[in-house]
């Protein structure tokens, strides 16, 4: 979840408490908490720290003897993977925690970047198994696979989000949608998915709104979707390498339909880049892929600051600060663990949802099936396969 070309204001977030077993494996002692404070780097590549600033400053707050400094730095999802790499292969440790969707986190897999958190160190996360809300548990072991930290979690979307006074009819199917686009040249657009989370949910979804062979595998089973793809291509002017463009252009009224999901619909109309009166709808055969935002530590981190890394995890990880994750709609809901509910959140918060969420995302995340993203080794695939086929045929 990019947040290119959207100037938002920075709140809060985090998760709550606990961790558990992700089964087998020999378990490394965790290391001591040091003796004097530490000064950390937290690097953010999806949006995640508009959500979890505040989190993090909390705890530099409470336990002042641990944190002397927190440094924030923000980079796009595409390039933090060889960053890391090349600190790495020269020795460098500058970096201690990321935060990240699963573009990032799948890349850096792949590469074998990042430190084991599970089970080696489960103690210092007492219950998370337990805490998390069920599909977020899910993405912990599916995603995480033991080096990602769940710390938000939303059920994302693909929605479409429409101008209703320009959109009269509005499609219905994918099918309907493709008709629309061919009739609308340049009035429908996405974003690159290995930068966009909506645009990721959108090539994601689309097995199951095509009824494709395996959703699950972008390399065998999708083959109705990359035709399709291919044949909407030619009515999209250019793909942006960030969600925040296609707000802001649609906002300006230069596009009319545009792919999003919940936090992508709510938060740019609060922020008054989309008009309040936007409206959404899902396509027939509609299933949410769910996303989240993981915490994760690059290898190299040294020990005294790896100790206070996972301390400041699992405090991230309390219900407290995870009521922030509601922010201001732009992860809606937000909390990936249980029993944290709306009026735990700040007031603004409460106020900014009351106003511009929308009643019938109930009923859409109860009446609807939420599919895991796909695992990260078959999430780079997908993105490879899109670059490759779809966007490299056309930029700006």
């Amino acid at each position: 979840m990019d947040m290119t070309g959207v100037d938002r204001r920075r709140f809060v977030g985090g998760l709550a408490a606990g961790t558990a077993l992700l089964a087998g494996g020999a378990r490394a002692a965790t290391p001591p908490l040091p003796k004097a404070p530490v000064a950390l780097s937290i690097i953010d590549v999806g949006g995640a720290l508009a959500l979890l600033q505040a989190g993090f400053d909390a705890y530099r707050a409470a336990k002042p003897e641990l944190v002397s400094k927190i440094t924030y730095v923000k980079a796009p999802a595409p390039e933090l993977a060889a960053k890391i790499k090349a600190q790495q292969d020269a020795g460098k440790s500058d970096l201690d925690l990321v935060l990240t969707s699963s573009d990032a986190l799948s890349a850096g897999l792949e590469l074998g970047l990042w430190q084991k958190i599970f089970p080696d160190f489960q103690e210092a996360f007492p219950g998370i198994e337990e805490n998390y809300e069920p599909t977020a548990l899910k993405l912990f072991k599916a995603q995480g696979q033991g080096y990602g930290v769940v710390c938000a979690y939303y059920p994302s979307g693909p929605i479409l989000e429409y101008a209703p006074e320009r959109v009269k009819q509005v499609p219905k199917t994918a099918a309907e949608l493709l008709v629309w686009a061919k009739a609308n040249p340049d009035r429908f657009m996405y974003a690159r998915p290995a930068n966009s989370g909506p645009g990721k949910s959108f090539i994601m979804g689309l097995p199951y709104l095509l009824g494709d062979k395996d959703p699950k595998d972008p390399v065998n089973g999708w083959e109705k979707s990359w035709a399709y793809m291919k044949e909407l291509s030619p009515a999209i002017e250019y793909y942006p390498t960030g969600t925040g463009v296609t707000m802001k252009e649609f906002g300006e009224g230069s596009r009319d339909i545009i792919v999003s999901t919940t936090g992508w619909d709510i938060n740019p109309r609060y922020l008054g880049i989309v008009p309040k009166s936007a409206a959404i709808s899902t396509l027939e055969g509609f299933h949410w892929v769910s996303d989240a935002f993981f915490m994760t530590v690059p290898k190299g981190v040294p020990q005294d600051r790896l100790a206070v890394l996972l301390d400041m995890m699992a405090f991230i990880l309390t219900p407290k600060i995870q009521s922030y994750t509601y922010d201001e709609g732009y992860l809606y809901p937000g909390p990936a663990v249980k029993n944290v509910p709306l009026s735990m959140a700040p007031q603004k918060s409460q106020d900014v949802i009351a106003e511009y969420g929308r009643p019938e995302y109930a009923k859409l995340i109860a009446d609807n099936p939420i599919e895991l993203s796909l695992p990260p080794d078959k999430l780079v695939l997908a993105f490879r396969r899109w670059d490759e086929e779809i966007g490299s045929k056309k930029g700006k």
